[in-house]
């Protein structure tokens, strides 16, 4: 077999027994096809059974200058993850990648907009159109309750279970969580679906998918990414944000407003309480006023 074969095998193998989205394979796959990729440049023909740590040391130098720290241990981590599985498959015996170390990152500290920026890019929005208020809708939603763009872009209309206050959210792995929504961000979704969603010719494989394009499909995900950086441009916001920078800020407004990190670990599906904790960083501020507030000395 060719370095195809074994990513089409890996693919399955991360899809089917690991049960990743198709977006985490996706990705995984482009770290090999990387490397693929930079031996074929250099016209070494090496399978992926007989690459040595050598040549994947060369690759990884190579692309040190082309991408940050953090882009350079995920690739490392990626192809462990792949050489594994030839290992586990008893392709190979050996993990090339097994003395090759990632170089340390840190922790980068997510960018978030205060809720002055939020509304303003909110209220930019063209309500005359019916795209106005699907974005309205789709915004209110993305920061009203915390979401991924890939889990609003997938939504449907039968996992709104608005009368028990909750959504139903499909996240990393296929794993399904229950998200709490407000009554305003249920109203905004309410006035799009019944008023204007109905007027898409709406395509039978997205017939309970919630928000559409106008060709009645679903949304792509560089969609939303986009129709943000116009709205941002609009209001003249030099941050570069995204869709994420939405869900990190539902976040660091919970917490600045006492909310506690188990509970929203589980509204954002953070498999560990570890990743959550990145937004402890976000205010130092909000940290000492808890500790002033809440400890048993405060006052002596």
């Amino acid at each position: 077999m060719n370095w195809n074969s074994y990513i089409k095998s890996y693919q399955s193998y991360l899809k089917i027994e690991r049960g990743l989205s198709k977006n985490t394979v996706a990705n995984y796959s482009f770290d090999i096809e990387r490397l693929c990729l930079f031996l074929a440049e250099h016209k070494m023909e090496i399978s992926p059974l007989k690459i040595g740590e050598e040549t994947i040391q060369q690759f990884i130098y190579a692309i040190s200058s082309q991408v940050n720290a953090r882009s350079q241990a995920r690739i490392i981590s990626g192809l462990k993850s792949f050489f594994s599985y030839l290992i586990f498959e008893d392709y190979r015996v050996d993990n090339p990648m097994e003395l090759i170390e990632a170089p340390k990152t840190g922790r980068k500290l997510p960018d978030t907009l205060a809720v002055e920026e939020i509304d303003a890019l909110i209220a930019a929005i063209d309500l005359s159109s019916n795209e106005g208020e699907r974005n309205r809708a789709m915004l209110e939603t993305l920061y009203g309750c915390g979401l991924r763009v890939s889990e609003l872009v997938s939504l449907k209309i039968s996992d709104l279970f608005f009368d028990e206050g909750f959504i139903k959210i499909t996240g990393k792995g296929n794993k399904e969580r229950f998200v709490p929504i407000a009554n305003s961000t249920k109203r905004y979704i309410l006035i799009y679906k019944d008023n204007v969603r109905g007027s898409v010719p709406v395509k039978k494989e997205f017939s309970d998918t919630l928000f559409l394009n106008r060709r009645g499909g679903q949304l792509s995900r560089a969609m939303v990414f986009t129709i943000i950086s116009n709205l941002a441009s609009k209001i003249g916001l030099t941050k570069k944000i995204s869709p994420h920078t939405f869900r990190h800020s539902f976040a660091t407004h919970l917490l600045e407003n006492g909310a506690d990190l188990r509970s929203i670990q589980l509204m954002l599906g953070h498999e560990s309480i570890t990743t959550t904790e990145v937004y402890l960083h976000l205010d130092r501020k909000f940290l000492t006023e808890v500790l002033e507030n809440c400890h048993p000395r405060k006052n002596m």
